[in-house]
């Protein structure tokens, strides 16, 4: 072999080299149309106790909810199954939430101190995913409520605030969706925080009145799906009288 082919052939064996370290690096993060959510899993067991987040605990490893954001961003959920597709987008947004408020962390005290006289926090474009760069309000208005037309959805998405639907301890994934979804929609509509029957009037969340075609303009319905116990047994003996009335929202942030 001749120098010069000697030199080509090395040249030749180096760029495959850095092609297969490049694919190593670039991984598909859906594989067999799954997500990889182990970081995700790992920081939220670490930093959600009971629905209370720990911000400073997220502050401190930021860094590994950016190295999850980015698995997020190069999933291309259209290749995804339609439950995996939901399990992903409702983590994208409960993920990028925690990211916006740690734009502002220590010194933000509601997702609101985020926004301004001229954008609101969930119209700012920070989302990236698959080429894209979204809001908040694209992925619950534009894509999850639209495309997957289940009220469960606003029991699983979390504004980081205390009124707002606790954000839970796991991930949520497309094997276990259905199951989750009806807990954390029954743990919310349960809580007396929440759901206040007096006499004949029904104080509930104001989740209920900002998306009330969501919920067939029949509040007093979906509760009875999900609610338990006495609150369920006074709904069904009173329910051609309830007045449905809606609780104040506390904007505060759901952690420390």
């Amino acid at each position: 072999m001749s120098l010069s082919s000697s030199k080509q052939h090395s040249g030749n064996l180096l760029v495959l080299l850095l092609s297969g370290i490049m694919l190593s690096t670039t991984l598909p993060a859906a594989v067999g149309g799954m997500v990889d959510h182990g970081i995700y899993a790992e920081l939220l067991a670490k930093h959600v106790r009971n629905g209370v987040v720990s911000y400073a605990g997220f502050k401190a490893e930021e860094a590994r909810l950016d190295q999850y954001l980015k698995v997020l961003e190069q999933v291309d959920p259209e290749s995804l199954p339609r439950e995996e597709q939901f399990a992903f987008y409702i983590n994208a947004y409960n993920a990028w939430t925690i990211k916006l408020i740690l734009t502002g962390y220590p010194g933000v005290k509601s997702i609101k101190d985020l926004g301004s006289l001229l954008q609101s926090p969930w119209k700012k474009e920070l989302v990236r995913i698959h080429g894209e760069v979204l809001s908040l309000d694209d992925i619950e208005h534009s894509i999850l409520r639209p495309r997957f037309k289940d009220p469960r959805v606003h029991f699983a998405i979390v504004c980081a605030s205390k009124s707002c639907p606790p954000l839970i301890s796991e991930p949520y994934r497309g094997a276990t969706l259905d199951a989750q979804l009806i807990r954390v929609t029954s743990d919310f509509l349960n809580r007396p925080l929440n759901s206040r029957l007096e006499g004949d009037t029904l104080r509930v969340s104001s989740i209920f009145k900002w998306f009330a075609e969501d919920f067939n303009k029949d509040v007093v319905g979906f509760y009875l799906r999900f609610a338990q116990g006495e609150l369920k047994q006074s709904l069904l003996a009173g329910r051609d009288r309830i007045e449905v009335k809606y609780l104040d929202y506390d904007w505060s942030l759901n952690g420390v």
